[in-house]
């Protein structure tokens, strides 16, 4: 399968853009809305909003380990990481946009800082996924935006813009499903003819199966393969939509 290749300065810049469509969306807030749920189980808004400031600065970490070739993790360990937004989640909203703005700011520094030279260096991300470092602005803008429907205050998964919709229909057949045992062959297919194939490998030695189809709209796809919709608008051809594993 041919990956869809990145474009840093694009997605640098989509990812600012988004930015200021969340701040925008949590300056409406207010400190008890904070403390609300989000539309995640067991997290309210505040822990949405501390995950999303310190995904900023661990992307930050990967991205001056491509820059300086010095191992640099994304977090010290899976407990610093939770106690981390545990600790800032129950927070005024003032202090979270402070946070936002100021993470947001470094992730920008450290991404104007990559030589185009270091772009292709591989860096660890979280449980071991290796990635390289162009695609780290495509991360984040998938953090913001889909945390963004997370929040609850009315920006929804049809809001996404088509670029973004296509370039996480790419992620996601072409990386993080791509021959996934626990995720049937599916062929994903838009309102507009283009296809993806995802999943298991459909032939070859021991399958000898053929594809799930599932057609829909862009959105309806991305809502339906990242647990942002429950895939009511796709069409399976009669057949059960299968459970997507956990991103």
């Amino acid at each position: 399968m041919t990956l869809t290749l990145p474009d840093f300065p694009h997605d640098v810049a989509a990812v600012r853009e988004a930015t200021e469509r969340l701040l925008v969306s949590v300056s409406k807030l207010d400190d008890a809305a904070i403390g609300e749920p989000s539309l995640l189980p067991g997290w309210t808004r505040g822990h949405v909003l501390a995950h999303v400031a310190r995904n900023a600065d661990a992307l930050v970490n990967l991205l001056t380990w491509a820059r300086t070739d010095v191992r640099t993790p994304m977090y010290a360990g899976a407990e610093a990481r939770d106690s981390a937004i545990e600790r800032d989640a129950d927070r005024s909203l003032a202090a979270h946009l402070a946070d936002m703005k100021e993470s947001a700011a470094r992730f920008d520094a450290a991404a104007d800082a990559l030589p185009p030279a270091r772009r292709a260096f591989e860096v660890e991300m979280r449980n071991g996924v290796v990635e390289r470092a162009d695609r780290l602005p495509l991360r984040r803008l998938a953090e913001i935006e889909l945390h963004h429907v997370d929040l609850g205050v009315g920006y929804t998964v049809e809001q996404l813009s088509p670029a973004f919709l296509d370039s996480e229909l790419a992620f996601l057949s072409e990386i993080k499903f791509a021959g996934h045992p626990d995720l049937p062959a599916l062929e994903l297919r838009a309102d507009d003819g283009r296809r993806w194939l995802t999943g298991r490998p459909a032939t070859g030695p021991g399958t000898g199966t053929t594809p799930v189809v599932v057609t829909g709209s862009a959105a309806a796809l991305v809502g339906w393969l990242t647990g942002r919709g429950d895939g009511r608008e796709l069409d399976s051809q009669g057949a059960a939509l299968p459970a997507i594993p956990p991103l």
